[in-house]
């Protein structure tokens, strides 16, 4: 069990993730779209989780090189074929490599947002692109407000602990702009979000590192605990559960 005054951060599981967890890449369609990979063009996916999306842009002709911090990721990209790399963003080494740099579903894991815009803008050659979506102001709000009452039961800040950052399109603009970026494009969107394995599942694998913190038999009542509290307003009568989702999208360019 992690100690939760230096823990920070979410713990991932590859085969966890590529369960419960394969709608992330499959509701990407709008912001692969906005991207527009061109064939021959050099793309850094920033975070790219295991692979399946940026398999889906390489099979479009873009060269693609991923770089993200969990070793089990990696080892699940690596197993697809891909040219990736076990690094944090904020301690990438990439100098005007990149036609454009890609990331979806993975900035709201990177706190020290200005290191990370500052990387990026070193990565891009000039004039290039960076377009991402993350999770944005309102994300998973009732799971977060659940999760954080019942956790204080057992001393635990769960928002502390799991270090999201999820902010407005105005917040964002301005990290942006003053990371060096002209804007192009920037929008909240509601992104109501069924989830087919149910909540218990989606706990365990998306909010495993504050979960990590209990003891087994605590985490089990933990979890219980918090889907009886989001079963009226995330759960149907049919059973079926819906995630609060609010996603950021953007496009940039490198000035």
């Amino acid at each position: 069990m992690k100690n939760s005054s230096t823990f920070r951060g979410q713990s991932w599981d590859a085969a966890a993730y590529a369960a419960t967890g394969r709608f992330v890449a499959d509701l990407a369609v709008g912001v692969v779209e906005l991207l527009a990979p061109q064939p021959g063009e050099a793309i850094l996916d920033l975070g790219y989780g295991d692979g399946a999306l940026t398999e889906r842009i390489a099979a479009l002709g873009a060269r693609m090189t991923g770089a993200d911090a969990s070793a089990a990721m990696v080892a699940a990209a690596r197993a697809r074929g891909l040219n990736v790399h076990e690094v944090s963003a904020t301690a990438m080494g990439f100098n005007g490599e990149f036609d454009a740099v890609f990331s979806n579903a993975a900035l709201h894991w990177m706190p020290d947002a200005e290191a990370v815009l500052a990387a990026v803008q070193r990565a891009l050659k000039p004039g290039g692109r960076f377009v991402a979506e993350m999770g944005g102001m309102g994300n998973i709000a009732a799971i977060r407000v659940a999760l954080q009452a019942v956790l204080a039961k057992f001393g635990i800040d769960a928002e502390t602990v799991a270090a999201s950052f999820y902010p407005s399109p105005a917040h964002y603009r301005r990290l942006l702009e003053g990371a060096g970026f002209s804007l192009r494009s920037i929008e909240l969107i509601p992104r109501p979000t069924p989830l087919p394995a149910g909540m218990v599942e989606w706990l365990n694998t998306f909010r495993n590192g504050v979960l990590d913190l209990l003891a087994p038999q605590d985490r089990a009542r933990a979890v219980a605990e918090t889907v009886e509290l989001l079963r009226p307003v995330l759960c149907d009568a049919d059973g079926n559960w819906t995630a609060d989702y609010v996603r950021l999208r953007f496009s940039v360019v490198r000035g």
